[in-house]
């Protein structure tokens, strides 16, 4: 898109969004289940697959301008910008990149219109960060005529877990991370079991997914041996839209503390004229503006493509930390109204803690960063 027809675009988002998303926001953020409504909402307004290709039925724009339309949803409705996560940046993004034109055909249309959502099953009870540790096994076998792959393993911390019709799950052919790769299981497979509803401190609930001899055809695998690295460099956009989320809801939280701390008076004068609260101001706002030239530095170069595995890692580094420590003192600024559930600042606070740790820890970033720098893996195994 040209600069013109971006500010034509987010024009329209926030017009939108002031119409349909903006009453209601509040309380939107503390209801634990997906809002299939608005989800259906987004879609008709073709919002979901902004960088799938048209000849797939999305709209063909740049990872910068999705990046540009979820920020504005972020700060007007924080948990809509979840369902666009899911429609733009998240597992959808691995498979409209990698899946077969059949698989396409037959999931994309439901994915892009709002009417189904695919959820990640990547995370493993005893595989989280070091993700290529997973056990979750697809092994060949033939029913009738058929060929297909038996899955057994275990899934855990799923994002929309409890609502997703879909499921890209990682599994592991055979010995070793050459072996690791991706197979598409739909929700009411036999075989597959998801099991009793869990919650984060966000309030968004998860479920943990059984797999006992979970039978797929042939057709169901996206990625076969060796497609873990193609998994991964999908996997960046997830990161990218997790970045994107933490500095819009960082950037929400301060700008109501602003307001805030101007029209609160404590000691006959407002709150703003007390240096500490000023200084706490700036430094938030020098991280915050920091953070968004590395987020615009990652999603720009990705115009042709999948962002870079360092400049991802670095932008959510960066938003990450940004993103919280603005919430975090925005929420210390208004004191009892910021740590009030009458407020979106607390849980902006909780959703950018939790996003620290999703997609990859801040400390899992920093190891990838090192690596960067001095040219070399560390290995983090015994």
């Amino acid at each position: 898109m040209t600069t013109s027809e971006r500010d034509s675009l987010l024009d329209s988002v926030r017009a939108f969004g002031r119409k349909h998303l903006a009453d209601g926001a509040l309380e939107r953020a503390h209801e634990p289940s997906y809002s299939w409504d608005i989800a259906k909402l987004l879609g008709a307004q073709g919002l979901l697959g902004l960088t799938v290709s048209a000849k797939d039925g999305g709209q063909g724009a740049s990872l910068a301008d999705a990046v540009a339309v979820i920020r504005e949803v972020a700060m007007i409705c924080p948990k809509s910008a979840d369902i666009l996560q899911a429609g733009n940046f998240g597992a959808i993004r691995t498979f409209a990149e990698y899946g077969t034109p059949e698989q396409k055909r037959r999931w994309l249309p439901g994915l892009l219109e709002g009417t189904s959502l695919i959820g990640l099953g990547m995370s493993e009870p005893e595989a989280g960060s070091a993700a290529t540790e997973l056990q979750t096994s697809a092994t060949p076998e033939q029913r009738g005529d058929r060929d297909g792959f038996r899955i057994n393993g275990t899934k855990i911390w799923g994002t929309h877990s409890l609502d997703a019709t879909l499921f890209l799950v990682y599994v592991r052919f055979g010995p070793g991370t050459a072996n690791i790769g991706s197979v598409l299981i739909e929700r009411g497979t036999a075989g597959l079991e998801i099991g009793t509803p869990s919650a984060y401190m966000s309030g968004e609930q998860w479920a943990q997914l059984y797999f006992q001899d979970c039978w797929i055809p042939a057709d169901n695998v996206l990625l076969g041996p060796g497609g873990f690295k193609k998994q991964m460099s999908g996997f960046n956009v997830e990161r990218i839209g997790n970045a994107s989320r933490a500095l819009a809801l960082g950037r929400l939280a301060f700008q109501i503390a602003v307001e805030h701390v101007q029209q609160r008076h404590q000691f006959g004068r407002p709150l703003c004229e007390f240096q500490g609260l000023q200084w706490k101001f700036a430094e938030a706002a020098v991280q915050l503006d920091a953070a968004e030239l590395l987020l615009e530095r990652a999603v720009s170069a990705a115009a042709a493509g999948l962002p870079s595995a360092y400049e991802t890692t670095v932008a959510k580094l960066a938003c990450n930390e940004a993103g919280f420590n603005a919430a975090n003192q925005a929420m210390q600024a208004m004191g009892g109204l910021g740590y009030s559930t009458e407020a979106l600042v607390e849980y902006c606070m909780r959703r950018t803690r939790g996003w620290m740790i999703a997609g990859g820890s801040v400390e899992i970033m920093k190891n990838r960063i090192a690596e960067e720098i001095f040219g070399r893996r560390f290995s983090q195994r015994a």
